[in-house]
C-alpha cells in the first residue's frame, strides 16, 4: 500500500467516526485539558508574583524555570512513575496506569512553561502599571488581580501553548499511564503503538487527528491575539 492509499484510507477511518478513535480523541482531550488547567490556576499567580515582587533569588527562581521548560518527558514519566509506584510514597492512593497519573505527568511538564510564558506578559505590561498600583496602595492580591484581568487574552494565549504542548506529550504519559486501551490510551501513544503493529492507515487517522488538534490550538491562538491588539 502506497502513502497516497494510506492517507486516503486515514480519511475515509476518520469520516466513520470510529468509537475507538473518539475514545481515544476524548481521552486525549480530558487528560491535556485537565492538566493544563490546573496548571493555569497555579502557575499565573506564581509567574506574577515573580514578575512584580522583588526578593531573594529571584533571577535564580527565573533560571530554574526557564530551564524546566525543556525538561525531558521521559525523565519526568520516571520520577512520577516511582513516586506513584508500589514500593512509593504515594502507591496508597492506587494513581499508576490510570488517567490521573497522566495527568500529573502532564501538569509537570507544562507547569515551567506555562509560568514561563505568563512571567513574560506581565513583564511587558508590569511597569505600565506599576507607578498606578503604588499611587492607589493596591494589595499584592488586587495587583495580581488587575495584571491577570488586563492580560486575560494573552494568559489564554499562554494556556494555548500549554495545552499545544500537552498533546504532543508521549514518553511521560506512555510510562505513567501504561497506554490501556479504553482507559489510558491517548492519540500520541496509540499512533506509536499502531505504528509499532503495522496498522499504519489507523496510525496516520491518528496523526491527522493530532495535526487538526494542533491547527486548532494555532488559529485560537491567531484569533486571540488579533482580538487583543484591537
Amino acid at each position: 500500500m502506497d502513502n497516497t492509499s494510506i492517507i486516503i484510507e486515514a480519511l475515509v477511518l476518520i469520516s466513520t467516526l470510529d468509537e475507538n478513535l473518539i475514545d481515544i480523541i476524548s481521552t486525549s482531550l480530558t487528560v491535556s485539558i485537565t492538566a493544563v488547567f490546573f496548571s493555569c490556576i497555579i502557575s499565573i499567580p506564581v509567574a506574577v508574583i515573580i514578575s512584580i515582587k522583588e526578593f531573594t533569588g529571584k533571577n535564580i527562581i527565573t533560571t530554574i524555570v526557564n530551564g524546566l521548560m525543556g525538561l525531558p518527558p521521559v525523565v519526568v514519566g520516571l520520577f512520577i512513575y516511582l513516586l506513584l509506584s508500589y514500593q512509593g510514597p504515594l502507591a496508597a492512593y492506587n494513581l499508576l496506569y490510570t488517567v490521573w497519573a497522566m495527568v500529573i505527568a502532564q501538569f509537570v511538564i507544562v507547569t515551567p512553561i506555562i509560568i514561563a510564558l505568563s512571567k513574560q506578559t506581565i513583564d511587558s505590561i508590569f511597569y505600565e502599571y506599576k507607578d498606578f498600583i503604588k499611587s492607589i496602595g493596591l494589595t499584592t492580591f488586587k495587583s495580581m488581580t488587575l495584571l491577570i484581568w488586563e492580560t486575560r487574552d494573552l494568559m489564554l494565549v499562554n494556556g494555548l501553548a500549554g495545552l499545544g504542548r500537552a498533546f504532543a506529550e508521549v514518553g511521560a504519559v506512555i510510562i505513567v499511564g501504561g497506554n490501556i486501551a479504553h482507559e489510558t490510551r491517548v492519540l500520541t501513544t496509540s499512533i506509536a503503538l499502531e505504528t509499532s503493529r503495522g496498522d499504519l492507515v489507523k496510525a496516520m487517522a491518528l496523526g491527522l487527528i493530532l495535526i487538526l488538534l494542533s491547527i486548532l490550538i494555532s488559529t485560537l491562538t491567531n484569533m486571540i491575539k488579533t482580538y487583543s491588539c484591537k
